[in-house]
């Protein structure tokens, strides 16, 4: 094949290793090589006939290899490996044209837009404080985002991981049932734990109402976030999996887990539809992520062409599930005792973060990547799906207070999450 395109493009080569020849033409011009050595980068590039593998392979087959050779036609001057993607030589749109930038700095252009896109997920913790600045000055620039759209836009951040996963992954997490349980118990035992003592403080100490204190114990109490699986797939990628399977089983053992606690903790009964919340974990959860994942199989051309486009559309997704609850409830974040909130729903997702990190630190300590198994297990702890504990509120709960504290650890959780994300690929890299 490399013969004939070569023959198809009018040039003439010698082939210096084996001793062959190819037909000559006149179009492109050829001179003595530059050289019978091939370069570093040759050796490097596996696709290279240079490379190092291909050249073993050709002393077993006793195929001819191709040299360097500057090549020269009416516009164009170059000399490269012509068994490295030669077809792209006689590409037009590797020619300069009249009026036209050069091939080398259109390309150089598409290159660093490619760059841009994909590098905007490390906006992120500056786009959710954007927001939530935004969310503050101007409400309305969120109040349209309604709760009607927190699930297509957290199933759509469910796809961008999926698209970036494989079933293999997946299988590799669930066997490690001991890492999944472990979050488990940070999610369940831990959290709902924290969720009482500052309960409790915000009622005996601070002497806030009652349903502020029960609204830190509901958002103490439900599943993990979606957005911890978002955020473990920024920081180590490999992880998204693991995270996906543990947030995928909390939520699902919700359905029983959140209104015994939430008895337990609360001390009333609160009803869940249970085939509501299943129907939110499929369309949340399980469709997107198959979704991805049958993309990236069957249809890999398709998957390449939107991965640039994923990382913008989930920045702008994200900033409005942070944005949202935020502007919504406004008034009440507001009113004199909001402080007082916002100060105990940062120290309740503080020390959730920091129990999340040490805990898989301890029981996993000789694994070879417990610092992966660390941030992962410290997402899942610390970021719990407060958009589900405020639906829950204002469903289940007359007294709208108690949506207020579950409104608060919307954005808290996700400044709070994505800084985390900042600072620690900053400190991987």
């Amino acid at each position: 094949s490399l013969s004939l395109m070569a023959s198809m493009a009018g040039g003439s080569m010698l082939h210096q290793h084996g001793g062959g020849h190819l037909p000559s033409r006149e179009p492109l011009r050829q001179r003595q090589p530059l050289s019978g050595i091939p370069t570093s980068s040759c050796l490097r590039d596996p696709e290279c006939f240079h490379s190092l593998a291909m050249l073993a392979a050709s002393r077993q087959s006793a195929s001819p290899l191709v040299s360097w050779y500057p090549l020269e036609s009416r516009r164009v001057s170059m000399g490269r490996c012509l068994s490295s993607s030669a077809q792209e030589i006689f590409d037009p749109n590797h020619v300069e044209g009249e009026g036209s930038l050069p091939a080398q700095e259109v390309r150089q252009n598409e290159i660093d837009v490619l760059r841009i896109l994909k590098g905007a997920n490390s906006f992120i913790p500056h786009i959710v404080l954007g927001s939530t600045v935004l969310a503050l000055a101007y409400p309305p620039s969120f109040t349209w985002f309604t709760t009607r759209y927190y699930a297509p836009a957290l199933g759509f951040l469910m796809f961008a991981v999926g698209v970036n996963s494989s079933p293999k992954d997946f299988l590799e997490a669930i066997n490690r049932p001991g890492a999944i349980f472990t979050g488990y118990v940070g999610q369940f035992i831990i959290k709902p734990l924290l969720g009482y003592l500052f309960g409790t403080l915000s009622v005996t100490v601070f002497q806030l109402p009652t349903s502020i204190g029960a609204g830190i114990m509901l958002a103490s109490c439900v599943s993990g976030a979606q957005l911890s699986n978002y955020a473990t797939f920024l920081t180590d990628p490999p992880m998204a999996p693991l995270s996906i399977v543990m947030t995928s089983l909390s939520t699902a053992t919700a359905v029983f887990v959140t209104p015994a606690l939430s008895l337990l903790l609360i001390g009333k009964k609160l009803p869940v539809d249970v085939r509501g919340m299943m129907s939110s974990i499929t369309q949340i959860v399980v469709v997107p992520i198959a979704a991805g994942l049958l993309l990236n199989r069957f249809l890999p051309r398709v998957c390449a062409a939107i991965h640039p486009f994923l990382p913008p559309l989930s920045v702008l997704v994200t900033a409005l599930c942070v944005g949202s609850p935020l502007a919504i409830n406004m008034e009440a974040i507001l009113s004199p005792f909001g402080i007082t909130i916002l100060l105990l729903i940062l120290g309740f997702h503080a020390s959730s973060f920091i129990a999340g990190y040490f805990l898989p630190g301890i029981v996993f300590s000789n694994a070879p990547d417990v610092k992966a198994l660390q941030r992962t297990i410290s997402f899942e702890t610390g970021m719990q799906s407060s958009l589900l504990a405020l639906a829950l509120a204002n469903r289940f709960f007359q007294d709208p207070l108690v949506g207020v504290p579950p409104a608060i650890s919307v954005v808290l959780m996700s400044l709070m999450g994505f800084s985390l994300v900042m600072l620690w690929s900053k400190k991987k890299n």
